[in-house]
């Protein structure tokens, strides 16, 4: 199979979608490689090390598009991309597409084969390939928090470690999944006072003893939120469900009990964000204000550490990439049932669940479309 990796114009989304030793181990399995000239620079891989590695390096993003069978990408492709998807090709990438109902419009329009990595499960309902980024988008969210509480970036000037004789901040977060126990993880280190809010108490309980007590763990209901909205100096938020489009946890008049200037982090803003007044953000735009309260909201927070979390996708991706160079859609599907849940678009018909209860559109079953 002719396999392409283009350079991510998504803005300033920094990694790339293969690796050399990725390029390296298709190769050797007898696919052909082109790499867009470049695309690999914002990681740190120059071209020469795909030419080793044994891939064509393309310096026409358009003749990248039309001469592959399989597209290998990070993020969801930006309108400009959408003209160069070919029917019937294979559109390996992380997509989000239950708030996006454009860019699911331009896949079925163009019966593009989109695999997105966010919705492939293994054998025990976990999300291997969204496993990863969530690990760097939660330890990113203090950080990142962290820095716009100080005054001079519109924060309320607090440092979440304390000093001797003054107390440290709170950091209260929304969800102990992957993002959670990663932000809180971060937030402890640094000295903070964290709580965790989760609807799932064995997970409270997980999290009451990973970190021994060190975390203070709450049922999430209205009154717990509101009690922890006025003590937060930075609110993370990391709710998901799968695929489908994240609940709004905190309405627009919940944010008038938090604290003037405390920073808000909405890690679910990939899918519509978990707070009422979350919109998408870029890096070179990130924050904005409601109600008093900084918002950041970017939706490629990884791309920003591209080196590690290049090198942290391919890990995991490079096996299903494999499978579906190695065995088509059809082989790869029906030897592996979770990647089969990772196919959101497939011959003009949408057959992922979660989005087409989150746009109310027609589903179609994928084996239905396979025969």
């Amino acid at each position: 199979m002719r396999i392409g990796v283009p350079k991510e114009l998504k803005d300033q989304e920094y990694r790339v979608g293969l690796t050399p030793a990725s390029v390296h181990a298709l190769c050797d399995a007898g696919h052909d490689l082109l790499v867009e000239e470049g695309a690999g620079l914002g990681s740190g891989i120059p071209d020469d090390d795909y030419r080793a590695a044994g891939a064509r390096i393309e310096p026409s993003t358009d003749r990248l598009f039309a001469e592959s069978r399989m597209i290998v990408k990070v993020k969801e492709p930006i309108e400009q991309e959408w003209d160069r998807l070919q029917e019937g090709q294979i559109l390996f990438t992380y997509l989000h597409l239950a708030p996006l109902p454009d860019l699911t419009d331009a896949l079925l329009d163009r019966k593009v084969t989109a695999v997105a990595y966010e919705t492939i499960a293994d054998g025990e309902g976990n999300l291997p390939l969204l496993m990863p980024m969530s690990e760097i988008a939660g330890r990113m969210a203090v950080l990142v928090g962290s820095y716009y509480l100080q005054r001079g970036f519109g924060g309320r000037g607090t440092l979440l470690s304390g000093v001797p004789g003054v107390p440290p901040g709170d950091v209260v977060i929304l969800g102990g999944g992957i993002v959670g126990l990663n932000a809180a993880k971060i937030a402890l280190g640094m000295g903070a006072r964290v709580a965790v809010l989760d609807t799932n108490h064995n997970r409270l309980r997980f999290l009451d003893n990973l970190f021994h007590g060190a975390v203070t763990t709450l049922t999430s209901n209205h009154h717990n939120l509101v009690a922890a909205l006025r003590r937060a100096d930075l609110l993370i938020g990391a709710v998901l469900i799968p695929g489908s489009s994240a609940p709004k946890i905190v309405i627009r008049k919940d944010l008038g009990e938090m604290k003037y200037r405390s920073v808000l982090v909405d890690v679910a803003v990939d899918q519509g964000g978990c707070v009422e007044t979350t919109r998408p953000t870029t890096h070179s735009n990130p924050v904005f204000e409601v109600e008093g309260v900084l918002h950041y909201c970017v939706t490629n927070m990884p791309g920003s550490v591209p080196r590690t979390a290049t090198f942290a996708l391919n890990n995991v991706t490079l096996p299903y990439a494999m499978k579906l160079a190695n065995k088509g859609l059809a082989g790869a599907v029906a030897e592996d049932a979770g990647l089969a849940q990772g196919v959101n678009t497939h011959q003009g018909r949408l057959t992922c669940a979660p989005v087409a209860q989150a746009q109310e559109r027609e589903l179609t079953e994928l084996a239905s479309v396979l025969g």
